[in-house]
């Protein structure tokens, strides 16, 4: 499947979970020195491989006549600092309510170790500008997933597959704290408590044969 096509299928999951609304939310996939981007103002459901632009790490236009997303700045700041080779960026539900009321969303289940830990939201600064970017790769330092202040979340991974699945668990992490806040305070999960998860993920029990 080539780029543009995984940016098409993985556009239309998106849609289909509700990660998204109207036109919010892009995506893009690297390989080499190359980017193909969602393009601005298109719904993630209507892509087509031909309407999803291809630029470089500079942002020059390589493939495509549409305009870039508004957030490919965003993009490409996080491909020059990380290893990532894909990017997600969602409004989701959750996300945006965690986003717009803490300024981190801390481990209550140990499946955060997946993303890092702690998920920071990064500052608030207009979308498309080379500032919010600039935010962006701070939250993201060691992490793979980051949320945006007043906006939604972003997450990162080797593939495109890696962060959509790092976004779907960030959604998820952010509903069960909110349905958490709702009952009570949750209880967050200590330093000791996450390394002796992440022992036993190194050292699994070996069960004796029968």
């Amino acid at each position: 499947m080539s780029l543009r096509e995984q940016l098409c299928a993985y556009g239309r999951r998106a849609v289909e979970l509700g990660l998204v609304i109207g036109t919010s939310g892009n995506l893009s996939v690297r390989e080499g020195d190359r980017v193909a981007v969602t393009p601005s103002g298109v719904a993630l459901d209507r892509l087509t491989p031909d309407s999803c632009p291809v630029v470089d790490l500079d942002g020059h236009l390589l493939e495509g006549d549409a305009q870039p997303s508004s957030e490919t700045p965003m993009h490409l700041a996080i491909y020059r600092t990380t290893d990532a080779r894909a990017v997600v960026h969602t409004h989701s539900v959750f996300g945006a309510v965690v986003a717009t009321t803490k300024t981190e969303l801390p481990p209550i289940h140990y499946n955060a170790l997946m993303l890092g830990g702690v998920v920071k939201v990064a500052e608030y600064a207009t979308y498309g500008t080379d500032e919010l970017a600039a935010n962006v790769r701070a939250a993201l330092e060691g992490k793979r997933a980051a949320l945006m202040a007043n906006h939604g979340g972003v997450t990162i991974g080797a593939t495109l597959e890696e962060a959509f699945e790092a976004t779907r668990l960030l959604e998820w992490l952010c509903e069960v704290y909110v349905r958490a806040l709702g009952v009570g305070e949750p209880a967050v999960l200590t330093d000791e408590q996450l390394a002796a998860v992440v022992e036993r993920a190194l050292s699994p029990p070996e069960f004796p044969r029968r």
